[in-house]
């Protein structure tokens, strides 16, 4: 399989998350520049990622310009025909903008920005990027101004009860009381969602800072091998 990783103007995570996937992982990646359209490289066996930084400098609002590009038109058709596609930071909230998850992301409650690690939990294992996790507290680092996930009451019911929340930020024994450990005041803890399908995927922690030994956390593979179909890969992996 392949990875797909999108690089608009204003991307700083983009190679982060090349390397991790290219070096850390084994795995192919071809890089999509935002003004192009072709993807028909990829199948839906594949797994297209949307990384964090500044898209078109955050203008207007996160992801907002981002959302319209050309490439993104592409996205968009391929997550409608069941293509695996993921939005780390910036790539969740232009997930968000594109109507592809959701909910919005706002300004943190403390009104700072936030560069630390946090915990989070998986408290379902009915999507791939959670298969396997369910009970496995993860550290995976975090670095944004606007991650406040924030949805109205029945959206946030319909996520909960078809296990739509993917990760939950919890303290490191796995507490995910909602207002505690949050690094950004999101409702309900929420870390990370999925569309209905289960097949697009938008988190604010950084799994891509944390799978290489030299840091110290490989914490991020384990999320990383639930979109690796490669058998012997996912092996390596565990």
């Amino acid at each position: 399989m392949k990875f797909g990783v999108l690089v608009f103007p204003g991307s700083n995570c983009d190679q982060d998350m090349v390397d991790a996937l290219q070096a850390d992982l084994g795995q192919e990646v071809i890089a999509l520049w935002h003004k192009d359209r072709d993807i028909s490289m990829f199948t839906t066996e594949d797994c297209i990622v949307l990384p964090g930084g500044f898209s078109y400098g955050d203008y207007l609002r996160c992801g907002a310009i981002a959302r319209f590009s050309p490439m993104m038109q592409s996205v968009i058709a391929f997550a409608g025909k069941g293509g695996r596609v993921l939005g780390v930071c910036n790539g969740f909230q232009i997930l968000c903008e594109a109507g592809l998850l959701p909910g919005v992301l706002l300004r943190n409650k403390n009104r700072q920005f936030v560069c630390k690690n946090s915990y989070i939990l998986s408290e379902n294992t009915d999507t791939p990027l959670t298969a396997g996790l369910q009970g496995q507290v993860l550290r995976i680092p975090v670095a944004h101004g606007e991650g406040r996930y924030y949805a109205d009451a029945a959206t946030l019911e319909t996520l909960e009860s078809d296990g739509q929340v993917i990760f939950r930020y919890c303290s490191p024994e796995g507490d995910v009381t909602w207002g505690e450990n949050n690094p950004n005041g999101s409702v309900h803890n929420i870390a990370g969602i999925c569309n209905a399908g289960k097949n697009v995927f938008g988190m604010m922690p950084h799994p891509e800072r944390a799978t290489a030994e030299a840091l110290g956390n490989t914490d991020g593979r384990l999320i990383f091998r639930g979109l690796i179909r490669q058998p012997e890969a996912v092996a390596a992996l565990s």
